[in-house]
């Protein structure tokens, strides 16, 4: 039997209980309990426990925080839900490729679900924290989705690929000799890249012209295993000997 995939279902910024209520009872229909909010405008809520019905221990199990990148920062695989086109294109998925990508690498690694605000979505840079985006192809005259409805769908197609999975006996994990690099470790890698970016005079922090953030497209795209990751950060720290070396 394929086991429900470990995956985060994260929401950005709720501004309506109601919505995380509906939100955690689409969960429990799937299978699913992990819960993280992230600065949600109001919780706990009355208003969320009678929308969640019997879905009352996920409420009581969520996990609040204070910014996206700390609930992805334990996560291997992280996908963000865009209702619309980017001014740079992240690598998108349909429904049943960020599903069919999740349960083909549970226990590989984690994933995070995220969803973003009611009226905005996601920002374009809680966008770049993820791998993947995935877009509900809703009809264009009226594409916008309710909240708890994405969440409906989404997990939905996640719950379809664990039984595809399972119906034709195939294997789950992602074969690969090394983990991915979490959330934690990607970030800590940005942020020493554009350290010695700067310092070699390549990166203009007054003038990016989109760097750090091609930048990100493209590692995200590779998806870095751990050994990769200490590989180039140790890439970067001997860069840094060499300079200090030579002022």
């Amino acid at each position: 039997m394929i086991a429900v995939p470990d995956i985060k279902i994260v929401l950005v910024n709720t501004s309506h209980p109601g919505n995380i209520g509906a939100a955690a009872r689409a969960m429990k229909n799937m299978g699913l309990s992990s819960l993280v909010l992230v600065q949600p405008e109001e919780f706990p809520s009355g208003v969320a426990v009678g929308r969640a019905a019997s879905a009352l221990d996920i409420l009581e199990h969520a996990t609040v925080v204070d910014s996206l990148q700390e609930a992805v920062a334990d996560c291997g695989l992280v996908v963000g839900t865009s209702a619309r086109s980017r001014s740079l294109p992240w690598p998108m998925l349909s429904p049943e490729q960020c599903a069919e990508k999740i349960v083909k690498e549970q226990g590989q690694n984690r994933a995070a679900l995220v969803f973003g605000r009611e009226d905005a979505g996601l920002t374009n840079e809680e966008l770049q924290l993820c791998h993947f985006h995935v877009q509900i192809p809703s009809d264009e005259k009226y594409s916008s989705l309710n909240l708890a409805a994405a969440v409906m769908v989404l997990t939905y197609e996640l719950r379809k690929a664990v039984l595809n999975a399972e119906a034709q006996q195939e294997s789950a994990d992602d074969e690969w000799d090394q983990p991915r690099a979490t959330g934690e470790q990607v970030e800590h890698f940005y942020e020493h890249l554009e350290k010695v970016l700067i310092r070699v005079d390549f990166h203009d922090p007054d003038n990016p012209r989109q760097l750090m953030q091609r930048l990100r497209r493209l590692f995200g795209r590779v998806r870095i295993d751990v050994m990769e990751m200490n590989i180039l950060r140790g890439i970067l720290s001997n860069i840094e000997h060499n300079l200090k070396g030579k002022d």
